[in-house]
């Protein structure tokens, strides 16, 4: 039984992939197979044979660890795999056959016949079909279509890569035309296999073992351009046009061990919120038209140009679409911020100024005109007995009836304050005495309208302190001249005000109002 990574950690998966024994028996069937190609050089007849008789046993192994990776998985990872190992069977019995053709007198060529194309088309065209179905969760529709123009990008320079294997220098179709389009299905569906396995990040096998099927891409384009003819060909040619048969069979083989040893190698994965693949299908697009360059004006120099073009434009759509979502994510930042900002300045039950917030607003009113500050301190009265008989919810709605109290019975330029539980505070900047005395009046006149709350009407009666500020006092100072007036006014009688005056400070002195 496979122990956990989290047990083990990655040291003992990688240890896994290097000493697998089925990964070493494919690099050593990979040197044996280049080791023939080298020893039948310039022998055409063999080296074919050679190439078609070592490619069904990678085939089966593609089958059979597809197989073996579904059934570790479940739903839509399932079903991609599965896809994949019968995909697996299906290159089996067509490069089988070939191979069995090259036995029997003909003239056979490495680009396979009719029906190794066939079987070759309807894997692929499975394969892409999975991919095509397989889902995106949580994801919006502009960044869909960011996908799908990524996707596109890719395909489009995989398509200028064909085009250029499919036309001749002198404008002339290959001859072999269906095989090189078959080979050109491949390289096409592993580039889009590449798009969704680095873009979508909820991709169905870890990055480990995509990356050698990614590498059949790059080796299969390589190969089109290497194409044998003639009698006289490089082992080499043969053996890069084997090599993406190897890679893509070492892939199932790779996952398996992973997702035997952590099952989270399957998933969902953070996805990049950027993607180089499309630009790198431009470098693509530019090296391949330095190459048809020299050859003069043709069919092949045209097909070029147009997909060079056509990528052009899908990243030029691409970026728009980022700039959209650029925008938008601006837009949903700075609605963040201010909702920041007004939790950071605001009381969040009230919507009146929170203690911070109102003493920075008294600090710069008194920078701004230092004897013409007032300060008031509003307490409820009895708050507390609210509470405990009609719950906190009916607390809640007396504070939601103060506040709108205090907003109705100040200026504008005003600031009503909460300063946590039943104390609030007004600023009144640019305020006399005389105009501070009477907007505490105004208060307690709204305060003595009952608040309906569930029917019951409940009067919420406050004491209020009121402070002026002279020319040299600091919000510390004012703050505690209000807050001395205003217990004061509690102590005689509740539901009154009073001004603050030094004698204040010694209790039971009398301050006439």
């Amino acid at each position: 039984m496979a122990r956990s990574a989290r047990e083990d950690g990655p040291v003992t998966a990688m240890s896994a992939l290097r000493r697998d024994p089925w990964l070493l028996a494919m690099l050593a069937w990979t040197g044996l197979t280049f080791i023939l190609f080298t020893v039948f050089n310039g022998n055409a007849e063999w080296q074919v044979r050679i190439f078609w008789t070592f490619q069904p046993p990678l085939d089966v192994l593609l089958a059979f660890f597809s197989w073996r990776v579904a059934r570790l998985a479940t739903g839509a990872i399932r079903r991609f795999w599965l896809v994949l190992a019968a995909t697996g069977t299906l290159f089996t019995f067509g490069d089988g056959f070939q191979a069995l053709m090259t036995w029997f007198p003909g003239t056979w060529s490495t680009n396979g016949g009719t029906l190794q194309t066939v079987c070759l088309g309807i894997g692929l065209l499975s394969v892409l079909t999975a991919m095509l179905a397989y889902p995106h969760p949580n994801r919006t529709g502009r960044e869909r279509l960011g996908f799908w123009l990524d996707s596109a990008t890719v395909l489009v320079a995989g398509a200028v890569v064909a085009w250029c294997s499919l036309v001749t220098p002198d404008g002339d179709w290959r001859s072999d035309m269906l095989a090189v389009l078959a080979a050109t299905g491949v390289a096409v569906t592993a580039s889009f296999a590449s798009v969704k396995m680095i873009l979508s990040g909820n991709a169905p096998m870890h990055k480990a073992s995509a990356f050698p099927m990614i590498g059949a891409t790059m080796v299969m384009s390589v190969g089109m351009f290497l194409a044998p003819h003639g009698t006289d060909v490089s082992p080499a040619v043969y053996f890069v046009r084997y090599l993406p048969s190897v890679l893509i069979a070492v892939g199932p083989r790779i996952q398996f061990l992973l997702a035997s040893f952590d099952r989270s190698a399957f998933g969902e994965r953070r996805r990049k919120p950027y993607s180089l693949l499309p630009y790198g299908a431009m470098v693509v697009a530019f090296v391949v038209l330095v190459i048809v360059l020299p050859g003069g004006v043709n069919q092949r120099l045209w097909g070029v140009v147009v997909g060079l073009a056509l990528i052009c434009a899908l990243v030029a759509w691409r970026q728009l679409v980022a700039f959209h979502d650029n925008q938008a994510l601006i837009s949903r930042l700075r609605e963040h911020e201010v909702r920041l900002r007004h939790q950071a300045h605001f009381d969040g039950l009230t919507g009146l100024a929170n203690r911070g917030h109102f003493h920075e607003q008294v600090e710069h009113a008194l920078a701004a005109s230092p004897g013409a500050v007032s300060v008031l301190l509003v307490d409820l009265d009895g708050f507390k007995a609210v509470n405990d008989t009609m719950g906190h919810a009916a607390g809640d709605a007396l504070l939601l009836g103060v506040a709108d109290r205090l907003r109705g019975a100040i200026r504008s330029g005003d600031v009503a304050a909460r300063l946590g539980g039943d104390e609030f505070a007004v600023l009144l900047p640019g305020c006399t005495v005389t105009e501070a005395e009477q907007t505490a009046v105004r208060i307690l006149s709204a305060l003595t309208v009952p608040e309906l709350i569930d029917g019951v009407p409940v009067r919420a009666a406050a004491s209020i302190g009121v402070a002026a500020a002279g020319p040299a006092t600091d919000v510390g100072s004012l703050l505690r001249e209000a807050d001395i007036a205003m217990y004061a006014a509690k102590r005689g009688g509740k539901g009154t005000w009073l001004r603050h005056h030094p004698g204040l400070i010694h209790p039971g002195t009398e301050v006439a109002r």
